[in-house]
């Protein structure tokens, strides 16, 4: 049995980000999902892909990463890792404003 592996799409700083991982869920943090076991393409070959080296870069070392769950477009579960990318946010997402926490108790919404 192969383990699950899934591509994970999120806004950061304006571009969208496409990473592939073993391991995603809702964090402990609320409000943030969290994303494990990052996996990129092989090195060996002759042509390099710069997005995905500029991510393979981005993220050496790390062993976890926690998202807002604002920022995630979408979580897909794929047979095989792509290329992880990073592109322009482009016309077609729109992000939505601020971050979604509860409002405070007694405060002057009260």
């Amino acid at each position: 049995m192969s383990k699950k592996l899934y591509r994970v799409s999120f806004i950061n700083q304006g571009k969208v980000y496409e990473i592939f991982a073993r391991k995603v869920y809702a964090s402990d943090l609320y409000g943030f999902v969290t994303v494990e076991q990052l996996r990129f393409g092989e090195r060996s070959g002759l042509v390099v892909d710069p997005s995905e080296e500029k991510l393979r870069d981005e993220f050496e070392g790390v062993a976890r990463f926690h998202v807002p769950m604002h920022a995630v477009i979408r979580v897909d579960e794929v047979q095989q890792a792509g290329v992880a990318k990073i592109h322009d946010l482009g016309d077609k997402v729109t992000p939505l404003p601020g971050a979604l926490y509860p409002p405070k108790k007694g405060g002057p919404e009260s």
